[in-house]
């Protein structure tokens, strides 16, 4: 136990969260995880056999905060189904406005171990797709959609791949464009009685 109260293998990954999001997994060496949290190499690998292993403690640090301001997101948001999924992409460029934005911690570690198949942080990186493509799934089979797995893996591919085009182009408007395509795709699966009124114009 640190003297800070907060245990130093928690105060490890957050220093691994900070470092590896910012500079890449590659990039950052068990050396200076262990000079940020000012613990020596040894203590580090007292708590962590390996830096594969800080790795996945990384990611699965990420994976329910993530997932929980998601669904914040979805909550908060007005309006009916299509509204609150797009919310989650109006709000994912707002963050990707920030200057320190840097993407998906999931996807941009996957990329890196893209030789490394059957590394824990490539598994705990698929399970937390997989939850958010089961959330979704759960939610639109709530709201009576015919097929909610296929519209689920729709809109998580229009998610992962505004990640990618909006960290390429650093234009935040491709999340939201990709977010108004997800309307459209739930606002058409919809069953016809659930889905939102439209105003006529000259009607």
């Amino acid at each position: 136990m640190a003297r800070s109260g907060i245990p130093t293998a928690e105060r490890i990954i957050a220093a691994a969260n900070k470092l590896f999001y910012n500079d890449g997994i590659r990039s950052v060496s068990v050396d200076a995880v262990a000079a940020k949290v000012g613990v020596t190499k040894r203590t580090l690998y007292y708590h962590f056999k390996s830096k594969d292993d800080l790795v996945a403690a990384y990611l699965a640090g990420r994976d329910q905060p993530n997932l929980a301001l998601f669904r914040q997101w979805f909550d908060a948001a007005a309006g009916g189904l299509p509204a609150k999924v797009e919310a989650i992409f109006r709000n994912l460029a707002r963050s990707a406005r920030h200057p320190k934005w840097k993407g998906c911690g999931f996807l941009r570690t996957s990329a890196e171990l893209a030789n490394m198949p059957g590394h824990p942080a490539i598994r705990i990186g698929a399970a937390h797709k997989k939850k958010f493509e089961e959330w979704l799934r759960e939610v639109f089979a709530a709201e009576g959609i015919a097929d909610p797995l296929q519209l689920a893996r729709q809109i998580l591919l229009l998610l992962d791949g505004s990640f990618a085009v909006v960290l390429l182009h650093r234009d935040a408007s491709y999340m939201e464009t990709a977010g108004e395509a997800a309307h459209q795709l739930i606002e058409a699966a919809l069953p016809r009685h659930r889905r939102s009124r439209r105003v006529v114009r000259g009607a």
